[in-house]
């Protein structure tokens, strides 16, 4: 057993943010009480572990419904031994990895090797099979074969799905199945060159860009798509504010969509291509101040439910390229929450409870997982952090480097990551 004793605890479930004891037994939550409660008394030798937890705060594991741990094919970059670890350090005990590796995750003998390989690491790591054969959007995958083999959701997240029918009988199953999709919100037919905003700062390099409404037409598509059939629907990795309106019109409506955004979209705006790069470079792009400020008031007002990392590596030598030519994406397992602490609790926009319940347990609501909760009888995987220390980014557990963040000071530090009751990073 690990007595977890005087950390501040948050449950979003339950809504509850106060100081208080934690049991853990085994892989389960034993007992949360009140510091020094009959219930919690026992000699220190009982416990396998003592965790001293005063000022922490004591967290649900983080979920991150979006990674890319790029295994099988392109392991150069991460495999899914080395994105668990940074995923770890970076206090999320359960992530969903996307399908768009080589070969994609369309059949079930690469789902059943990357289930395998997850089960290998320290943590939960879950996969997503892909919507259309070969991420062609042309042919449904078999989602049924699919989701008995393990897949927890389906997305051809990485390219756009532009057939509107093919959308429509994609919700339909998943609707019979009861499995999330998620979509990437690109439009190809708006955008010239991709992971630069069409804006001020692309016409000063010379750049036409992504426009916004490239995503905005997709994103309003979808929404409607989803409101008919009743699917289970994520919109990935927002960014225009138009985009934020559509689906809070959408829920209004009765869709079931829900939005997630990524700690890059909400902290950086176009003008970060300019300093970084193509560390600033990603689908879709980094856009305007206005567009973020939209960005956090979804967060606040609850149209936007989920901060996912997107967590995208790519070797230096890539990065390295001309803008027009290097890949989009960035990492970002080991700086969200801290991020989410610096941009958005530390300057207001939302709570802690809040924050918790964008990072663990709406993503696990979207899974109808098990987690996200801390409370007894609830799987014992938990995050312990401190909310105030300052901490300068460095290269971390990622085989990649691709940050704009890295020599950054952030609020917010991982002390410890505690996955199915064991300690599984400690800082």
């Amino acid at each position: 057993m690990i007595l977890i004793k005087g950390g501040r605890v948050i449950d979003p479930e339950r809504g509850i943010d106060e100081v208080r004891d934690v049991v853990l037994d085994g892989g389960m939550i034993k007992c949360v009480g009140n510091t020094g409660s009959p219930d919690l008394a026992g000699r220190g030798e009982e416990y396998e572990r003592v965790i001293d937890a005063t000022g922490l705060v004591v967290a649900p594991g983080l979920v991150d419904v979006h990674v890319h741990f790029r295994d099988p094919g392109l392991t150069y970059k991460e495999d899914i031994g080395t994105g668990a670890k940074a995923a770890a350090a970076g206090g999320f005990t359960t992530v969903v990895c996307m399908a768009n590796t080589k070969p994609p995750v369309d059949n079930v003998e690469t789902l059943s090797y990357v289930i395998e390989e997850g089960k290998k690491t320290d943590i939960h790591v879950l996969a997503d099979a892909t919507i259309s054969v070969g991420m062609k959007g042309q042919e449904l995958t078999d989602m049924a074969a699919l989701k008995a083999a393990g897949a927890v959701g389906f997305t051809d997240d990485g390219i756009p799905m532009m057939n509107g029918q093919l959308v429509l009988e994609a919700m339909e199953e998943a609707a019979r199945l009861d499995v999330p999709l998620s979509f990437h919100e690109e439009d190809p037919a708006f955008i010239r060159n991709n992971g630069i905003n069409h804006g001020a700062v692309s016409e000063k390099m010379g750049i036409y860009g992504s426009p916004s409404v490239a995503e905005d037409a997709l994103v309003a598509r979808d929404c409607m798509i989803a409101l008919h059939t009743k699917a289970s629907v994520n919109i990935q990795h927002m960014s225009s504010r138009h985009a934020v309106e559509a689906v809070r019109h959408a829920k209004a409506m009765g869709a079931s969509v829900v939005a997630e955004v990524t700690p890059h979209h909400f902290t950086l705006t176009e003008e970060a291509v300019l300093e970084h790069g193509t560390l600033a470079k990603m689908n879709p792009p980094l856009r305007t101040e206005e567009d973020r400020q939209a960005l956090i008031q979804g967060l606040k007002d609850g149209t936007i439910d989920i901060i996912a990392t997107d967590h995208a590596p790519h070797s230096q030598e890539e990065k390295a390229k001309p803008l027009a030519e290097a890949p989009s994406g960035i990492i970002g397992l080991e700086t969200a929450l801290a991020l989410g602490i610096t941009e958005l609790v530390a300057k207001g926009y939302l709570t802690m409870l809040e924050l918790m319940e964008k990072m663990s347990l709406n993503p696990a609501k979207l899974y109808r997982l098990p987690c996200g909760r801390l409370q007894e009888g609830a799987a014992a995987d938990l995050v312990i952090f401190d909310e105030k220390e300052l901490w300068t980014v460095e290269n971390g557990y990622s085989k990649s480097t691709n940050s704009p963040f890295t020599g950054r000071q952030l609020q917010g530090k991982v002390k410890y990551t505690i996955c199915g009751g064991k300690i599984v990073y400690e800082g």
